[in-house]
């Protein structure tokens, strides 16, 4: 933002007059002043100056009801919001002072305190890229009481010439350049209206640039990596169906066979039924081993086909989410918990789950020796200990379950339980289950942290090894930052 613009905008306030603060916020790159309504200016209720800092420092004017200020003020914290409006809320501008050929003003504000007191404060803004800042100065306080960004010295800096925008607006406005840099000529920004009317519609525009249309490409980056991931899910999921529905082949060889296996029973390599037909059999298994592997592989097929169906239907659920999400013109960052995560419905589903099953118990009798909750219809069960970790690796999992565990650190054993034996665990699952496993380690403080993860039938406890201790045959890693 041009230093003359700055100064013009401040000046065309202070000379509508009237009107004081209402209230203030604060975050560590905006500080807004809401305005008391000014009718002769033309301001309603509900507008406010928001002084950014970044991305870049700029005044702009945007109603409390606008997109990028309740955005702007979602950043705000309470001991700042506290710290800045004990100082300036009810305060009225009274005066300008700085240089239009500097990015520096400071604000003259008044107000009377509870006593009767007339307290005057200084509200400098240092509005130039990369090194913005806010402090606010009183009568008998410290210097820099309050501040925000890069601290500056409170004294105007000196200006030895000239700078580019102060040439050109000379350029420009001629001999009419005191009454332009006063705020008296709305020309100097597009528009209809007041210079206010007019700051307020070029502060939308600005806000629009800065702020919303990236978020909005963030959220389209967003959308796009959860359309990828459900493809690719559902990719997963038709490898793992076909691969069931291959398995139901065997249900009528392995009819046949039990009907006849009084004949058969012991035969080897091939078999001859009654209706002519041959039946190959399993090298090294006997015809009564080959159909109880047979009925066994199409029981798990069965039950293989019903989770690949739930699971798509729930891919099917998350697609009509996202393809809402991507109609609607409003789409709000926090609609977004997580990239990782998925809206709306996942903190719905990590809700804690009571078991009944004699195993996993702690060795003190004193509940349970593993948390459990549900992530995406999987249940994901964390150990509460070195000895509780030995009793749900090698005790409560089963072999086709999965093991996670951060690399190097102690920690809880976290197991991703595969009922189904899907050979692959949706990305979004897997990550989930690595964000626990790093919270509920020693590396929770750690930043981003590695965990391991593998099948429990790669997980080995050699004799001798301590409570906890074990050694993986094979393992998968990935990088995630520990989260409950």
């Amino acid at each position: 933002m041009d230093a003359p613009l700055l100064f013009a905008i401040a000046r065309a306030r202070l000379a509508a007059g009237e009107g004081a603060i209402q209230n203030v916020w604060a975050s560590h790159r905006a500080l807004g002043l809401v305005w008391a309504p000014n009718r002769r200016a033309g301001i309603e209720a509900g507008f406010a100056w928001i002084f950014l800092l970044n991305p870049s420092p700029e005044l702009w004017s945007l109603h409390e009801k606008h997109e990028a200020y309740l955005a702007l003020k979602a950043e705000s914290k309470v001991d700042l919001n506290r710290k800045w409006a004990a100082e300036l809320k009810g305060a009225r501008l009274e005066d300008i002072s700085g240089d239009p050929r500097e990015r520096w003003i400071a604000f003259d504000f008044k107000r009377r305190s509870v006593t009767g007191r007339i307290e005057s404060m200084w509200l400098s803004f240092q509005a130039i890229p990369g090194r913005g800042g806010l402090r606010l100065d009183g009568v008998g306080i410290n210097p820099a009481r309050i501040g925000i960004g890069v601290s500056f010295p409170s004294i105007q800096p000196e200006v030895e010439a000239d700078t580019p925008p102060m040439r050109r607006w000379r350029e420009k406005w001629g001999s009419e350049i005191e009454v332009a840099l006063h705020g008296q000529i709305p020309d100097v920004l597009p528009g209809d209206g007041t210079l206010l009317q007019r700051h307020i519609a070029w502060s939308i525009q600005r806000a629009e640039k800065l702020l919303l249309q990236p978020k909005k490409q963030v959220q389209e980056r967003r959308l796009n990596k959860e359309r990828l991931r459900l493809e690719r899910y559902g990719e997963a999921l038709a490898k793992d169906r076909t691969r069931h529905q291959s398995m139901l082949l065997l249900r009528e060889p392995a009819i046949k066979l039990q009907s006849e296996l009084w004949r058969h029973k012991g035969a080897t390599h091939k078999v001859e039924l009654l209706d002519g037909s041959h039946i190959e059999l399993p090298p090294g298994q006997r015809a009564e081993q080959a159909v109880q592997k047979w009925f066994t592989s199409v029981k798990k097929a069965e039950r293989g086909i019903e989770r690949v169906a739930f699971l798509e239907r729930e891919r099917l659920r998350q697609i009509k989410e996202y393809e809402i999400l991507s109609s609607s013109e409003k789409c709000a960052e926090p609609m977004w918990p997580s990239v990782k995560e998925i809206p709306t419905t996942k903190k719905v589903q990590e809700k804690k789950k009571v078991h009944s099953e004699g195993k996993g118990k702690r060795a003190d009798g004193k509940g349970r020796a593993y948390r459990s909750l549900q992530v995406e219809g999987f249940e994901v069960l964390i150990g509460k200990g070195d000895t509780a970790n030995d009793n749900l690796t090698f005790k409560v999992a089963n072999q086709s379950d999965f093991w996670l565990h951060v690399a190097s650190v102690p920690g809880s054993h976290v197991i991703i339980r595969n009922p189904d034996k899907i050979s692959e665990l949706p990305r979004s699952v897997l990550e989930r289950a690595a964000e626990l496993a790093a919270f509920y380690s020693k590396a929770r403080e750690g930043g981003k942290v590695e965990v391991h993860w593998c099948r429990v039938a790669d997980v080995n406890k050699p004799r001798g090894f301590a409570p906890g201790k074990v050694i993986l045959k094979s393992y998968k890693s990935m990088k995630v930052y520990p989260k409950e």
